[in-house]
């Protein structure tokens, strides 16, 4: 797939990296919930914009996707002894989603972008991640990640573009990623996805 979203304006700081690794297990059970609620933000732009039925079945199957990663990274935290738990708020996404604009069009282009550039982050932290790591699985787990983000970022606006003109896109998402730089820039580092 060509690609299709931008660069992110802005490195994840290394002290974030060290906090993952300080504390591996917090994030594992962090980066399961947000598999979890990646699925879930899928299936409900299907279920909101039932008319948008070229994009549809595509929707459907990074759901799936995303479902799967939830059930591998559940796996590891079996092995290790963790429990799954309600996370609490995150406030990254929390922040994105605040800046979605009201009205059908402008809402499903701002969710579709906000995703993009939520999969982007993510692949740019799981190839951290992959880099760091010495456990050989793992490390092997956050590679395929990382590649499955990437083209995840790239996805969500390649099917955006199916449905909407790329005059309203591209604009949109340039505006997107100048504010989600200035989100990542002020995060509290935690062993945490986001």
């Amino acid at each position: 797939m060509a690609r299709k979203s931008v660069e992110l304006l802005v490195n994840t700081p290394a002290d974030w990296v060290d906090a993952v690794l300080a504390d591996f297990d917090a994030f594992l059970v962090d980066h399961a919930n947000c598999e979890r609620k990646a699925s879930a933000l899928v299936m409900s732009l299907v279920v909101k914009y039932p008319d948008r039925t070229r994009i549809i079945p595509d929707l459907i199957k990074l759901a799936q996707e995303e479902l799967q990663h939830f059930g591998e990274a559940y796996q590891f935290m079996e092995r290790r002894g963790l429990r799954f738990y309600r996370d609490s708020p995150d406030p990254y996404v929390n922040e994105l989603i605040a800046l979605a604009r009201h009205g059908r069009d402008e809402r499903f282009i701002d969710r579709m972008l906000i995703s993009s550039l939520v999969e982007t982050r993510g692949a740019e932290r799981f190839g951290l991640i992959a880099a760091a790591l010495d456990d050989s699985e793992l490390k092997s787990f956050y590679t395929k990640l990382w590649k499955s983000e990437v083209k995840h970022g790239h996805q969500f606006v390649h099917l955006l573009l199916r449905e909407i003109d790329e005059d309203a896109v591209y604009p949109r998402l340039h505006e997107l990623a100048e504010l989600e730089a200035g989100i990542v820039a002020g995060l509290e580092i935690r062993p945490a996805l986001h």
